[in-house]
């Protein structure tokens, strides 16, 4: 069987923040400047938000192009950002 979305999208965001993908508890990638949740159905949006929320680098939900607006919805206010599958910023971590 091959990899899901959500594998795929934080295997590379890993590897482009230089860093492993974190299969167990806690956010898929912690980077040594970020930390990442990535999400691929809009029913894990919210539970998304407190896998980061209590790290103090900059947050970012990193999601499919689909669930980008949904996405931004959800996390404002929070200072969580927002961010697209291949690591392109949609909104900035820190601005509530």
């Amino acid at each position: 069987m091959g990899q899901s979305k959500h594998d795929k999208i934080a295997k590379y965001l890993a590897k482009i923040n230089k860093t492993e993908y974190n299969e167990g508890p806690g956010p898929d990638i912690q980077a040594k400047n970020r930390i990442i949740e990535v999400v691929t159905h809009e029913s894990d949006l919210y539970s998304s938000l407190d896998q980061v929320k209590r790290f103090q680098k900059p947050k970012y939900i990193a999601t499919t192009p689909d669930l980008v607006r949904k996405a931004k919805d959800v996390t404002k206010g929070t200072g969580i950002g927002v961010m697209g599958p291949k690591g392109t910023i949609k909104k900035k971590a820190g601005g509530k």
